[in-house]
């Protein structure tokens, strides 16, 4: 591993530059790339090109790079397939997605597993982190961008499996529309939006995004409400200078639902809880979250020359978060296909965070010589400070937080209150980034990518608890390195290496030893090796094999405050494959594949050496098809595999595979309004999509329909 230690401190100035491109990209030219799809409030006719890698459209990476020249596994999810898979959430997109698979997230955040590393952080928005816990919507989203393999240039700490990048939609300069959707489905969850542009004068425009939904599914008691509003300003300060100004507000009230336990089986694993699909665990009443978001960004995009463009960029955000629950915590034991007792435990969190982020970058396309040099200069400033406290229930029966209950259906809740305060903390965290990359154009055939990112993070505990002071600052250099092949402009071949590092005060920046933050930061290493392959202009086929390495890391057993599993690392291998685009004129397709090795090295002193790494998958399959049968009737045909996997890395619950198939029809009334209904579960699969914790399963939905009406004017 390439790693260099340094003592010292760096002040940055941020200046600018990314290239900004659009999943959409259009090919006038190619009439084999026309594919008739309709994005919620876009009834034009959409020219779908999959993900033509040979396009600049990655907002990810920073750089004006055609995708086929990025040597790194990547996916693009764009508006038109989240529009007509109906995807309203990121359990919906990782299922079609490669090497990724969703966590419960206890019922209250979104929760990723990427290549065998579980993260409730790594996520981005238009290239700034946002690694607050919470469910994020998709109302105002151009795209979403899904990069695999550690990479610690391009976005910082973190992302030891990758980073999901959320692309916003921003005003439109010379357009005037209106665009809106309304949509219901069979449990009679229902969601509106709307989404309007205005141009004011030539060089200005404003754009509103806006949307409600209301919750329900499958579960019995699961409900809420949440809703989001977005307006943003665009306008040309000078020619070459442009300036965003945009504003975001998230509301989000829900039920918390931790699903089902597991049961003891013998000879085996125990296996989720099975015929209780609909039965709440929990407090009907007193299981629920609530989130408040402000997030107010503001970004100047400037050409300097024809060689040298930038941009800088200033994020605030407040999130005011608390989540309560009772939730069972112990396998239940099942005879004659019943159980008599179920064991229950509870909490209550609040989290109360301000992250202030500056980011600017530089980018410069040069020769020097025969060579040809995009260069890539950056610099980042964060501050965040965080208030969390969390209380333990008390369950007046006995005085403790757990107590076993006799099954019912629904549960009769014993009377109980969150009154033992359990943790008081308040951080706050200051880092400081410079990162340099240069593309080095070798020769037509040969790209080689180098580069180097420095981290400076400081944290300050105080634990209002214990008087506990506690401070620790980490520098670190982390480099990334490829090489890309083309022996045909459609086709390349790569190979890359990369690194990052977590702190050990985690993503969320808490630990439930201060000690243990005393050692330094768990490091992953990336080696892949790959190939993108333009088949048509609107076809493209990509491959890659990879191994992953993490270094030591704890585990925290969320039923226990107190329990800290060490792991002293984790390896993952595997390969995966993805095919996106138009087979024919009418036939769209994105079809992927991804196999994953994931093997803890050493667990509590060895006992659990060997074992598989918590919920991955280890075979993965997903194939949607889209099939315009006329000029206005459209056909969509997907199904989804997921292969068993272990809860936790203990490797004692087994979740079983399953196989779901989804259908969609779509109908244009006329120009302006089209008709969509989205069946889920055609086959009424009865599965267990994801989990949390051994005891904390979720089921999944039945089948069920979504009627959905769009339009844009």
């Amino acid at each position: 591993m390439i790693r260099i230690r340094l003592a010292g401190a760096a002040s940055i100035a941020a200046l600018m530059a990314a290239a900004q491109s659009s999943y959409a990209a259009e090919s006038a030219n190619s009439a084999e790339a026309r594919q008739v799809l309709l994005a919620a409030g876009v009834v034009d006719e959409i020219i779908v090109e999959g993900r033509f890698l040979s396009l600049d459209k990655l907002n990810a990476v920073k750089t004006p790079t055609p995708i086929i020249d990025v040597p790194q596994s990547l996916s693009i999810v764009g508006k038109e397939q989240i529009a007509i898979q109906a995807f309203t959430n990121f359990g919906d997109v990782l299922r079609y997605t490669p090497g990724l698979s969703t966590s419960q997230g206890e019922g209250h955040r979104d929760a990723i597993i990427i290549r065998g590393n579980q993260t409730t952080a790594d996520f981005f928005i238009d290239g700034l982190r946002d690694d607050v816990q919470y469910f994020r919507p998709f109302y105002n989203l151009e795209q979403i961008e899904i990069l695999r393999g550690s990479n610690a240039l391009l976005f910082g700490r973190g992302g030891g499996g990758g980073v999901i990048n959320r692309v916003t939609k921003r005003p439109q300069f010379g357009e005037q529309f209106t665009g809106f959707s309304a949509s219901v489905d069979t449990f009679g969850a229902h969601n509106v939006a709307g989404d309007v542009n205005y141009a004011v004068g030539e060089g200005a425009a404003f754009r509103l995004n806006a949307y409600y939904e209301g919750l329900n599914n499958h579960r019995d008691f699961f409900d809420g409400e949440r809703f989001a509003v977005n307006p943003t300003f665009a306008f040309q300060a000078t020619p070459n200078t442009e300036v965003v100004l945009s504003y975001e507000y998230v509301n989000d009230d829900r039920v918390v639902d931790r699903g089902v336990p597991s049961q003891n089986v013998d000879g085996g694993p125990d296996i989720p809880l099975e015929g209780f699909d609909n039965t709440f665990f929990g407090s009907p009443d007193q299981n629920f979250t609530t989130l408040e978001a402000h997030i107010v960004r503001a970004r100047v995009d400037h050409t300097f020359t024809d060689a040298l463009r930038g941009n800088f960029t200033v994020q605030y955000a407040d999130y005011d978060k608390l989540y309560q629950n009772l939730f069972p915590s112990e396998e239940v034991v099942v005879t004659n296909g019943t159980f008599p007792q179920v064991e229950l435990e509870g909490y209550q969190d609040t989290t109360d965070r301000e992250n202030l982020i500056v980011q600017g970058n530089l980018v410069s396309e040069i020769a020097t010589g025969p060579f040809g040099h995009t260069l890539l200069l950056g610099a980042e400033y964060g501050d965040q400070e965080t208030a969390n406290a969390r209380n333990d229930n008390v369950f007046a029966a006995n005085g403790d937080d757990q107590l076993f209950i006799m099954f019912s259906d629904p549960l009769v809740i014993p009377t109980f209150s969150f009154s033992d305060p359990a943790r008081d903390r308040a951080s706050e965290v200051e880092f400081t980034s410079v990162y340099f990359q240069d593309q080095i154009d070798v020769t037509d055939w040969l790209k080689l990518v180098a580069g180097v990112r420095y981290d400076r993070f400081e944290i300050d505990v105080n634990d209002i608890f214990s008087g506990e002071q506690f401070s620790r600052t980490d520098d670190e250099f982390t480099p990334r390195l490829g090489a890309i092949l083309k022996p045909m402009e459609n086709l390349s071949a790569y190979f890359s290496y990369s690194e990052t590092f977590l702190p050990r005060s985690g993503d969320q920046f808490l630990t439930l030893n201060l000690d243990a933050e005393s050692t330094r930061p768990q490091f992953f290493e990336n080696t892949e090796i790959g190939i993108k392959w333009d088949i048509k202009p609107d076809l493209s086929l990509t491959a890659a094999v990879f191994e992953l390495d993490r270094e030591s890391f704890t585990s925290i057993d969320p039923e226990d405050a107190g329990q800290v599993i060490v792991i002293e690392g984790s390896e993952t291998r595997g390969f995966e494959v993805q095919l996106t685009g138009g087979l024919t004129d009418r036939w769209f397709v994105t079809a992927s594949y991804s196999y994953l090795d994931g093997e803890v090295e050493l667990v509590d002193g060895g006992g659990n050496n060997g074992n598989r790494t918590r919920q991955t998958p280890e075979n993965m399959f997903s194939i949607w098809n889209n099939f315009q049968v006329s000029e206005r009737l459209g056909l969509g045909l997907g199904a989804t595999y997921q292969d068993s996997f272990f809860v936790r890395e203990d490797n004692s619950v087994e979740v079983p595979d399953f196989i779901r198939v989804d259908a969609a029809v779509y109908y244009d009334l006329n120009d302006d309004i089209r008709l969509q209904v989205n069946l889920e579960n055609l086959l009424d699969e009865n599965y267990f999509p994801d989990a949390h914790s051994n005891d904390n399963i979720s089921t999944g939905e039945p089948i069920n329909a979504r009627l959905t009406i769009s339009g844009r004017f």
